[in-house]
């Protein structure tokens, strides 16, 4: 096992009807800005829910928060911050929410120009000193956002990670009944975002760190179990409850510790999110299983260990269980409804040299747990995926 340092300070508050217990969470004389999206919490009553828990307190509204959040629009909260003397940011909503609340926290203390944050790599983590403290009630089970310090921000056409310790929330509230009206797609892609965030630290070079490798299993074991189950029936709460544990779980930091780390589907997805809008997940879901495939060499080990434990598979010859699995793999993300090959989503074959060129101008050209994943690569890979 490599070495590592684990950090996570926030606090879980988990299970039905507990939006009430905001008043003893956040400071009686707190000025609380609510962030949220397109105005799903609105019509579901839940903003409205939010609100009556705060009290008395002084609370400003900032809606608009698109999926793929754009930093034109945080900018816009970043200002409402500074002119309203807010204290505590409150997100309400899925992972373009919750990452743009982190990005407006930090950027809203930050000295610098707030770009410096997304376009030079590591400042985040290198160069913000503080925040402002912010929670978060999570009512989309997908990105992990809830329980990290991470965040991907839209700028200028291309998508920015960054990462602060200042920005793990204070805590996030997760009741399961408030994703229970979600549209049945974005409940398929918080199943597939899930799966694929695990199995980037999990797929990847052996190093005998047991503990993470079966917390991986059972978190993937369990997305099979209950991916298709809280899909249709999206009031079953024990499937949701599930779900969402599972999708805090998987990027947490805990299955990562340790561990070399991938990512590269994420990467390449990132590019056909900024340049074709397609979902982050529904990008995953393209990409993966042909980077498996022209990775089976590299990832040889780990892709059996894959086989053998989450799916069960005892095919005496390894090649073919690994080719086993990858095909169950794709077939299960099928079977959410959420299509694996890039022609499925109107993308030209033409169009893939200009993804490799946009993946050579945001500088991803050595990918992987390896970091030898090279445009070429990509390539072939995106090829692969049509």
């Amino acid at each position: 096992m490599n070495n590592f340092n684990f950090y996570n300070p926030t606090k879980i508050i988990f299970g039905q009807d507990r939006l009430n217990e905001l008043d003893t969470l956040i400071d009686q004389g707190a000025n609380v800005l609510i962030l949220y999206g397109k105005g799903s919490v609105k019509k579901t009553g839940v903003l409205d829910k939010v609100i009556a828990a705060l009290g008395q307190r002084k609370v400003i509204e900032f809606g608009g928060i698109e999926p793929n959040p754009s930093y034109e629009t945080l900018a816009k909260a970043v200002d409402l911050v500074k002119a309203e003397g807010i204290d505590f940011l409150l997100g309400v909503g899925g992972g373009s929410v919750m990452d743009g609340t982190k990005f407006v926290a930090m950027a809203a203390q930050y000295d610098g120009k707030n770009t410096e944050i997304l376009l030079r790599s590591g400042v985040a983590n290198a160069t913000v000193k503080r925040a402002i403290p912010l929670g978060l009630i999570a009512t989309l089970p997908a990105t992990g956002s809830e329980m990290n310090s991470f965040g991907v921000i839209t700028h200028n056409a291309a998508k920015y990670a960054f990462s602060s310790p200042h920005v793990f929330p204070t805590f996030s509230l997760l009741d399961p009944s408030l994703t229970f009206t979600l549209p049945a797609i974005q409940v398929a892609n918080g199943v597939v975002d899930a799966f694929v965030h695990t199995v980037e630290q999990y797929v990847t070079q052996p190093v005998d760190a047991r503990f993470q490798d079966r917390t991986a299993e059972g978190i993937l074991k369990t997305l099979i179990e209950i991916g298709r189950k809280t899909v249709d029936n999206p009031t079953d709460y024990d499937a949701r409850a599930n779900l969402v544990w599972c999708a805090t779980n998987a990027l947490n930091g805990l299955v990562g510790a340790g561990v070399p780390q991938d990512w590269a589907t994420h990467m390449i997805g990132h590019e056909l999110t900024a340049m074709f809008d397609i979902d982050h997940a529904q990008t995953l879901a393209i990409v993966l299983p042909s980077l498996w495939r022209i990775r089976t060499a590299k990832k040889h080990d780990k892709l059996l260990q894959y086989a053998r434990r989450v799916w069960d598979i005892d095919e005496a010859d390894e090649d073919k269980a690994i080719s086993i699995a990858i095909l169950k793999t794709e077939e299960f993300f099928e079977s959410l409804g959420i299509k694996t090959k890039l022609s499925a989503y109107g993308v030209e074959k033409n169009h893939i040299e200009n993804i490799v060129d946009a993946l050579k101008k945001n500088g991803r050209d050595s990918l992987s747990e390896t970091g030898d994943l090279d445009l070429d690569i990509s390539r072939t890979i995106l090829n692969h995926a049509y």
